[in-house]
């Protein structure tokens, strides 16, 4: 998960989710885009848009924010055929990368943009809509002149609140010590969410949420990895 444009006069009035810093794109996940856009993929249209006509059925819709290389949102899609995925990564490689792994697994229920997910949630997702959120181990920013850059702020999780139903949830996650730190005390202080766990504790790792090989590499190397739940009111 990343961040965009630093600190230009443009950007600086409004909220952004990420920095924008290219990666390699192999010839697969090129192709990826031309084999399985046309199933899998949502273009940003700006206005709101129909998801049970997008997925064919009415269904609890989950979104998660920075899927990375989308390891845990294919099993997601995967483990909860119950729910309907969507998922929001600015990178050009992961989002191929998942298309090619959704296309083998046949699976229906998950559609990707490729976009900026602040104008997706502002421009195309209803007000109450969502049953839950998902933010696996966005990018920590950790230089304190760069603490700024991290997506988890009052001002995000308030917008975020504004399109999760009552009783929806809240799923972040990071093995940065202080990134869990901050993350707790901007929910803490966030008057529409409830700590599920209790004021000012972490959760459990919940069932849904799979150990990815990123999480298991941090694990070998003594990291440690919080998990945070809060509930809508």
């Amino acid at each position: 998960m990343s961040d965009t444009t630093p600190d230009s006069p443009e950007s600086a009035h409004r909220i952004r989710s990420f920095v924008l810093r290219q990666g390699r794109i192999t010839p697969a996940q090129m192709r990826a885009f031309d084999a399985h856009w046309a199933r899998y993929g949502l273009e940003p249209q700006d206005t709101l848009r129909d998801y049970d006509a997008v997925f064919g059925r009415t269904a609890p819709r989950v979104l998660e924010i920075g899927f990375g290389n989308g390891e845990a949102l294919l099993a997601a899609a995967q483990n909860e055929p119950e729910k309907d995925f969507i998922g929001i990564e600015v990178h050009r490689p992961g989002v191929g990368r998942l298309l090619n792994a959704l296309a083998e697994a046949n699976a229906d229920n998950a559609r990707l943009y490729h976009a900026d997910a602040v104008e997706i949630l502002n421009g195309e997702i209803a007000p109450a809509s969502l049953a839950q959120v998902r933010i696996y181990f966005p990018d920590p920013w950790h230089k304190k002149r760069h603490n700024k850059r991290r997506l988890i702020q009052p001002e995000f999780v308030a917008m975020l609140a504004t399109h999760v139903a009552a009783g929806g949830l809240l799923h972040l996650a990071t093995d940065w010590a202080e990134y869990a730190e901050h993350m707790l005390a901007v929910l803490e202080a966030a008057p529409d969410w409830r700590n599920q766990g209790g004021a000012g504790n972490y959760a459990e790792q919940p069932a849904w949420r799979i150990t990815t090989h990123f999480q298991k590499r941090g694990l070998r190397l003594g990291h440690g990895v919080w998990d945070l739940l809060y509930e809508r009111r």
